[in-house]
């Protein structure tokens, strides 16, 4: 037997390499036998053309050309088959390939390298390129380019992006410079045939996107500036910039300032924006860019060149009353107190509780501002007989929370609001005029008026030197809130000597220091940085390790929010200050610098911090807010948001205490004012957490996901928790804080600081999200203790989430707007559906998160392309209105 099996023939053994040659044989036998009599007759003529190109005469292989074109031409395939043709011509490939090498006549050399090059894209190898090889040789002039259709053209600039890195790679400039000769005739044939998505990715390959602007037409432009801006935060610098530059150029182009301006905030060039400005050809227009301006909190009074009426739109002094109609019309101005929102009856509390306390009062006094934040009424402060009454139920810094409310509940009504905060001004008692003073902070934060009033309220307490230290401290601070993006010379002034003053206590010099950043935010400006790097390097540690002093390190950090790179010199004088507060202010400063920008590296960075074996106690803030870098550097982009609410869960697997408390505040910037239902259920699991600090930290994040929702599964899970800790007053405290940061504004408000279509960050609105955050991470020696102020500064990131239309008057005007969810229309072909699930509604009305507005009817045309905010609107002048039938 071993005999008979050793004498077999080895070319009967079947490996795998002849097992795949003997099937293929197979196939093709039973191919050639199954061809019907129509392929039969193709495969017949096609060898004829073929044995007709071999012979001599020029005029015959012209003939017999125009014979294969017609062929290929004329055969019809389904959308999933190989054209017959391009099939049985594969035999053939090698021999017209000879043939095109031996032939002399240039014309007929042409044609056959067209036809060629269609057949290189159907038996493309690797690395050859023949597609485009011959493409080169068959000329690509006067629309030869897209002779063969859209697939071979989508082919073509495959090989025209491979080929272009080659030559760079090679240096071959010359080569290169052809290829961008090619990509020039395709651009134009994918734009005009909705591949406008193919045109951006060629030219970028070819790092020369900036040319889509020469060939966008006004029924294409809109679509690939949509693709551009939406792929700008998934490309690396500085190319991100760039896409940004060349959207706003078309914009520009095509006279959309409105759609230029977000644009030229999120480059941060000031410059841009007056161009933008000056680009508007009416005043209506100019009054839109105000609007935006002033919602963004971009400061430029110059610009309006005395022209009050603009001017009084970016300094959004119209916001109260608006915001107070709105609430007319949704029936929202009855004042609201505290125990409405707790719901008490609901709760299963025992009675033993002590429902009077300092404590209770003061989660009461925050529910209450928080509620009725904007309505200028509530049922404590302004609505009871007497105010004095509620303020005393409170004691110490309780006190300054209870004067300070007067400031939210009054919020952007400047007029009034300092009505009722003036009495206050005169008491003798130092807290409760530390709370008017920061009242005056809240009330003209995000808008300004004419006589400048916090400026000239506050100035004088911040330089007498026989101002109590809280009076200071609260002047100080009011005066970051009122003037926070402002960039404002004589602010700092009074700000910057208290930084660097080491003779007074290290508090007042970091709440001057968050000012002063608060103040300059993004603006990179280094005299303020220099005098905060030279107060840390001149403070003892001692001073340095105070509960405030983190403040200093994130006012330095607010400098640079959005700027990226421009660090650099800071963080090595960083690097010299010995005390953990350095590394502290030098992960800050990254963190701010990358905000919202979804940069993957820097995630990286700080997810390495966060992993970190560390025994230092004071270290362990620096991993804190690594962690909340990991939150504020992804919370702009939906891939990045989904990829760190992953993350988050693995750093509560594994990460140390302090990584663990902070985690659910990370989790909370992430989606500040969006209840995503898996976020809600993870904070509500972390929120009965053993460490109390963990605990504490969820439930806060709780109200940040839902603040201003009214969420109503956010509601009961509250009121649970607080049934759960009546007895832990600090963690109750939490609660009921939470609780009213989800009624916030009555459900007529949002703190996400991303606005405009969720395209822009509002630097200021970030900012007023982060001093609560950072300060909740040490929540028992700040926020549960006698720093909850520090509460209020969400002030600035607080916004009705409203649309208000106006006419060109700026009157407001009841207009039909479609309200749903947004759809991602990007790179999507023709004018896709933007929203789903809508409704209509007549305007005013108010817009959820994740909710997009579109105008009803054609009666109107906005001034802007996102209906959010103030929109002006003008009449369509080819609007006919409908008759109804009778």
């Amino acid at each position: 037997m071993v005999q008979k099996k050793s004498s077999v023939d080895s070319e009967d053994v079947l490996n795998p390499r002849t097992a795949t040659e003997k099937i293929t044989k197979n196939k093709a036998k039973d191919e050639k036998d199954e061809l019907s009599e129509e392929d039969q007759q193709l495969v017949s003529e096609l060898e004829m053309i073929v044995e007709r190109l071999k012979e001599s005469s020029v005029d015959i292989h012209r003939s017999a050309m125009e014979n294969l074109n017609n062929v290929i031409r004329s055969t019809t395939s389904s959308m999933t088959s190989v054209p017959k043709p391009l099939k049985y011509l594969k035999g053939h490939y090698a021999t017209l390939a000879e043939l095109h090498g031996a032939w002399s006549d240039e014309r007929n050399k042409k044609a056959l390298a067209s036809i060629l090059s269609l057949l290189g894209m159907a038996y493309d190898k690797e690395g050859k390129r023949d597609c485009l090889r011959y493409r080169l040789l068959a000329g690509y002039d006067d629309g030869q380019i897209s002779e063969w259709g859209h697939e071979y053209v989508r082919h073509l600039a495959m090989e025209i992006g491979e080929e272009f890195a080659a030559k760079i790679e090679e240096d071959d400039e010359e080569s290169a410079e052809m290829l961008l000769g090619i990509a020039k005739e395709v651009v134009p044939f994918f734009l005009k045939h909705n591949a406008d998505a193919d045109a951006v990715d060629l030219l970028e390959e070819l790092g020369h996107h900036e040319l889509i602007a020469d060939y966008v037409t006004k029924e294409t432009f809109e679509r690939v500036c949509l693709y551009m801006i939406s792929c700008s935060p998934l490309l690396a610098p500085p190319v991100d910039l760039g896409f940004l530059e060349t959207a706003r150029k078309i914009y520009g182009k095509f006279g959309k300032p409105a759609q230029c301006l977000p644009l030229s905030i999120r480059l941060g060039q000031p410059e841009l924006i007056e161009e933008d400005w000056e680009s508007c050809s009416t005043r209506v227009e100019k009054a839109q860019l105000a609007f935006i301006m002033a919602r963004q909190q971009v400061y430029m009074p110059q610009l309006t060149e005395g022209d009050d009426e603009l001017l009084a739109c970016m300094n959004n002094t119209g916001l109260s009353k608006n915001y107070r109609d709105l609430a007319r019309e949704l029936e929202l101005l009855d004042p609201k107190a505290p125990e409405d929102i707790y719901k008490s009856h609901l709760e299963n509390t025992s009675s033993d509780v002590t429902l009077d306390s300092a404590r209770h009062n003061l989660a009461s006094t925050f529910v209450n501002a928080f509620v009725n934040a904007g309505y200028g009424t509530d049922k404590l402060m302004t609505g009871a007989v007497d105010g004095n009454e509620w303020i005393y139920k409170n004691k110490d810094m309780g006190m300054l929370s209870a004067a300070a409310s007067l400031g939210m509940v009054n919020l952007w009504d400047v007029e009034l609001g300092l009505n009722d905060i003036d009495k206050y001004l005169y008491t003798d008692d130092s807290t409760i005029k530390a709370g008017a003073l920061l009242a005056i902070g809240m009330i003209t934060s995000g808008v300004h008026d004419e006589t400048d009033s916090a400026k000239a309220l506050l100035s004088d307490y911040t330089t007498d030197e026989s101002s109590p230290a809280i009076v200071k401290l609260a002047a100080i601070s009011g005066l970051g809130l009122a003037y926070a993006g402002t960039n404002r010379q004589d602010i700092l002034d009074m700000l910057v000597p208290l930084i660097s003053d080491t003779d007074i206590t290290i508090d007042l010099s970091s709440m001057a220091a968050l000012s002063a950043g608060l103040v300059c935010i993004g603006s990179g400006n280094s005299d303020v940085s220099t005098v905060i790097l030279q107060s840390m390097m001149e403070r003892v540690d001692s001073e340095l390790s105070h509960k405030l002093a983190r403040f200093m390190a994130l006012g330095l950090g607010l400098l640079y929010v959005g700027t990226q790179d421009k660090y650099d010199t800071i963080l090595e004088t960083l690097k010299a200050i010995t005390h953990p507060i350095g590394k502290q202010a030098s992960i800050l400063m990254q963190v701010c610098a990358y905000a919202g920008t979804g940069n993957v590296l820097e995630v990286q960075k700080m997810l390495h911090m966060c992993a970190e074996h560390v025994s230092d106690k004071e270290d362990q803030l620096s991993q804190a807010f690594a962690v909340l870098g990991v939150g504020v550097i992804s919370m702009g982009e939906s891939v990045g948001s989904a990829m760190s609410l992953r993350t988050f869960e693995h750093l509560m697997h594994y990460g140390e205490a302090y990584v663990r408390r902070t985690v659910p505040l990370a989790m909370g910037l992430v989606c500040a004012s969006n209840p995503v239902v898996g976020v809600v259920d993870t904070l509500s699991k972390f929120s009965h957490d053993n460490d109390k600090g963990v605990a504490s930290s969820a439930i806060f994040a709780m109200g940040m996901v839902g603040a201003g929702t009214n969420n109503a599964r956010l509601a009961q899970l509250l009121r649970q928790l607080a049934t759960y800790y009546q007895k832990d007053a600090d963690v109750l405290f939490v609660v009921r804080i939470a609780q009213g940061l989800l009624h916030m504004g009555k459900g007529t408000m949002s703190i996400n600081p991303y606005h405009h279509d969720r395209t822009l960050l509002s630097h200021t609105g970030l900012a007023g999200l982060l001093v609560p955050v950072v300060a909740m991470i040490s929540a028992e020696k700040l926020i549960l203790t006698s720093s909850h102020f520090l509460l209020y500064y969400l002030v600035r990131a607080m916004y009705p989430r409203f649309l208000i239309t106006l006419d060109e008057n700026l009157e407001s005007v009841s207009a039909s707007v479609r309200v749903g969810q947004a759809v991602d229309a990007v790179g999507q072909v023709g004018r896709p559906k933007t929203i789903t699930g809508f409704q209509t509604h007549e305007t005013p009305v108010l817009l959820g998160h994740s909710e997009r507005a579109e105008m009803a009817t054609e009666k109107y045309l906005a001034l802007t392309s996102v209906l959010e905010g103030f929109v002006i609107l003008k009449k369509n002048p080819d609007y006919v209105e409908e008759k109804e039938e009778d």
